[in-house]
């Protein structure tokens, strides 16, 4: 199945190679809306960043129990064809991921499940109970979610609350979120925040005063980029 990703290039006179910035939309969107919604291309101006922005689906960025292989085609198809054709540093220390809500979700998941992969996630307003809970709610949204995680997914693969106590402490890439405290998922980021707390597991966790909207994320993921180059090691 061919896929789209749109991708930020620098405007640098440096050829590279550039740190890669894995910029995940949540539901219902798709590889257009960063652009379109925010002002991320002005955000990452001046740095050694590329920045891809692809196009999820309604995936949850997870190899379905029933359905596409979206994990396998981010981590695995994306990354080999971005590191293919773009003068990028092709490593761990080079690659980061970020979303909101189901792409908040999808940074972790991809994050925690190839650790090798990626140094680095950030989740705004993430869905970080998706995969924890057995599905439930509104029948269609049920039918869905049982067809992406299987009718009881705690403990799987998909469950980040697992996921966060598998991981070994030298591999564990550096964790950010952030929720609105107006935003419904307050209480599942709250949760994962005292699970990660529990575990002793490192990471920054903050809540801000917004709701689920592009006016929270255009100003938070700002300070995502800042999290990421500290990482990365790049400056502008």
């Amino acid at each position: 199945m061919q896929r789209t990703a749109w991708v930020i290039l620098p405007d640098a006179a440096e050829p590279g190679p550039y740190a890669v910035l894995y910029l995940l939309h949540g539901l219902s969107d798709d590889h257009t809306i960063w652009m379109r919604r925010t002002s991320i291309e002005r955000y990452v101006s001046g740095l050694p960043l590329i920045v891809v922005m692809p196009d999820g689906g309604r995936s949850f960025y997870v190899n379905a129990v029933d359905g596409p292989a979206y994990e396998t085609a981010m981590v695995d198809d994306l990354v080999n064809t971005i590191d293919r054709f773009f003068p990028t540093r092709a490593e761990r220390g080079g690659r980061c991921l970020a979303g909101l809500s189901m792409g908040g979700y999808g940074a972790f998941r991809l994050a925690l499940g190839n650790p090798t992969r990626y140094c680095s996630a950030v989740s705004h307003s993430g869905a970080l109970g998706y995969g924890h809970w057995a599905p439930g709610g509104d029948p269609e949204w049920a039918h869905e979610a049982r067809r992406i995680l299987g009718p009881d997914p705690a403990g799987g693969p998909n469950d980040l609350f697992a996921l966060a106590g598998q991981v070994s402490p030298e591999l564990l890439p550096a964790l950010r979120f952030d929720c609105g405290t107006d935003d419904f998922l307050l209480d599942s980021n709250r949760a994962f925040h005292a699970h990660l707390e529990t575990l002793g597991t490192p990471h920054t966790y903050a809540e801000y005063p917004g709701d689920h909207n592009w006016e929270y994320w255009d100003l938070h993921v700002q300070e995502a980029i800042s999290f990421h180059a500290e990482r990365l090691g790049i400056a502008r």
